[in-house]
């Protein structure tokens, strides 16, 4: 336990270090968490496309091995820092920071970090993010959320991404919402589909709402005189 500590003790301290470059920048940082094969990625290159006039964008990914992910997004237009974990199974505070010397972060822009495919570990590391957003497909289990409760309650947005597939899958949505409520009571919960739109101007109206208040309540502070 003292080492887990110690470890978590030591992510902070970059997450704080991260969070405070945020603040300088005006950058607004998402940290996407999810099980591998959610869309994430999907969800982030349709995003990227539908929000760019609007706010710049750059995106942090992180998986394994392979640079595919970064790729997908650069080609949709976005700058893209890849980092790979190796044996590692969730990106940390101190990832982050190395990934950031990289990327140029424009005033008033958004930070897409999407994290490793992995629905545990993610869930204790702090990246210096305003939110944590999980993302969920139809494909998977509606008892994900009682499975894996740490990650749902550490997020503050679930999206439910693949609503095109519900007339072809077993999935419950409602039954699943219920279960999500009962790990985190205010946790926010949409369905979305990276494939057709359904549900992203949601989204997206979630996001703009949610960054225009973290940029008021991290506005410079004006000096007395």
């Amino acid at each position: 336990m003292r080492i887990e500590r110690d470890i978590l003790d030591k992510n902070n301290d970059h997450a704080a270090q991260n969070r405070a470059r945020f603040m300088q920048t005006g950058t607004f940082a998402l940290n996407f968490v999810s099980s591998p094969g959610s869309g994430k990625t999907s969800l982030l290159v349709r995003a990227i496309g539908d929000l760019r006039e609007r706010f710049p964008v750059a995106v942090i990914e992180g998986d394994q091995q392979t640079s595919n992910d970064a790729e997908r997004i650069r080609a949709a237009g976005a700058p893209a820092v890849q980092i790979n974990t190796g044996k590692g199974c969730h990106l940390d505070a101190h990832m982050v920071a190395h990934g950031l010397e990289k990327l140029k972060l424009e005033r008033g822009g958004l930070l897409f970090i999407e994290n490793v495919g992995n629905l545990v570990c993610p869930a204790a590391f702090d990246l210096g993010e305003a939110h944590k957003v999980v993302v969920l497909s139809v494909t998977e289990g509606q008892d994900k959320p009682l499975k894996y409760p740490e990650m749902f309650a550490a997020s503050d947005l679930m999206l439910l991404n693949k609503a095109d597939l519900l007339p072809h899958v077993d999935f419950d949505v409602t039954g699943c919402v219920a279960n999500a409520l009962k790990i985190n009571p205010d946790l926010q919960t949409l369905l979305v589909s990276a494939r057709t739109g359904e549900g992203l101007p949601a989204f997206y109206a979630w996001l703009e709402g949610r960054a225009a208040r973290w940029a008021r309540a991290n506005a410079p502070k004006a000096v007395a005189e």
